[in-house]
């Protein structure tokens, strides 16, 4: 097995089901959402009618305009709370689908990261020089479900 980095980002590329925008519906919050991302995107206004609306976008890209709009007010402990709202997102998706989680657990020891020059912290920034969080979650993630 190689020991190379997996790199991903597009849904249909490999390993794109590690995407937030792949078509994994998720359970949380006593609701259903279409993708990670309507769920991440809908938490930055929790509680308020946008949460509602951006969980009922037609796609994950619409869910992440909506969500990055600073026409709506962001929560105030946004920045200090998104971190624990994409992990908890991770483990609804990983969790409810068994075939994800066993793509996640055969990745063995390899490092894990989102590869796009569009995100300098969710992602790796396209050169390495990102904060790649999506990735250290999911191997977070991947070390958790090993333990049960």
């Amino acid at each position: 097995m190689s020991d190379d980095p997996i790199l991903f980002y597009g849904v249909n590329e490999p390993f794109g089901a590690f995407s937030n925008f792949a078509p994994y519906p998720i359970r949380l919050k006593d609701r259903v959402w279409p993708t990670t991302e309507h769920y991440f995107q809908a938490q930055k206004f929790a509680g308020t009618s946008h949460e509602k609306e951006i969980r009922q976008a037609s796609s994950p890209m619409i869910a992440a305009r909506m969500g990055r709009s600073r026409k709506r007010p962001l929560r105030r402990d946004w920045e200090s709370a998104k971190d624990g709202i994409m992990l908890d997102a991770l483990r609804a998706k990983f969790g409810q689908h068994e075939d994800l989680k066993r793509i996640l657990l055969d990745t063995g020891e390899r490092s894990l990261g989102e590869h796009t020059p569009r995100d300098r912290y969710w992602a790796d920034g396209g050169d390495g020089s990102g904060r790649n969080r999506l990735g250290e979650l999911l191997m977070r993630l991947r070390s958790e479900l090993r333990r049960g």
